[in-house]
């Protein structure tokens, strides 16, 4: 199960953070994993319209094997990249008089939070939740 959107505009944002919300309540997640979900989406989404000049995509995926099953959430933006991302994932490192609280609190809301980015290619967010789903039979 897959689902893309394409982030142009401000509003975008919004329909991101519902689209994650109905994504993850179709595959069964519980509300709060939903939330925690939605929060990191909103975030991230967030950045794109910041620092990419809303130039970007989101893509909900459901994955299910052996081991059990979660959402994936990919945000994509055609941005300047982040210089250091090692420094971005510090409490309080902010280069736009932010709290510096964002990429961070995504960090700890998530399972897994992966970050490719450059110049030339701009940023990759890659965040997991494992589902505590009740079974849905969408495989």
């Amino acid at each position: 199960m897959r689902e893309r959107l394409q982030l142009r505009q401000e509003i975008d944002l919004q329909t991101a953070t519902i689209r994650c919300r109905q994504f993850a309540a179709k595959v069964g997640m519980e509300e709060i994993l939903i939330q925690k979900l939605a929060t990191a989406t909103s975030e991230l989404t967030r950045n794109v319209y910041k620092y990419a000049n809303c130039q970007g995509w989101v893509e909900f995926t459901y994955h299910q094997d052996l081991s059990g099953s979660y959402v994936q959430v990919d945000v994509v933006d055609r941005g300047p990249g982040i210089a250091d991302v090692e420094q971005a994932m510090a409490d309080h490192y902010s280069t736009s008089g932010t709290l510096g609280l964002g990429l961070p609190g995504v960090q700890r809301l998530v399972d897994s939070l992966e970050i490719n980015s450059s110049a030339e290619e701009g940023t990759h967010v890659t965040i997991r939740m494992q589902c505590i789903c009740q079974s849905r039979g969408l495989l």
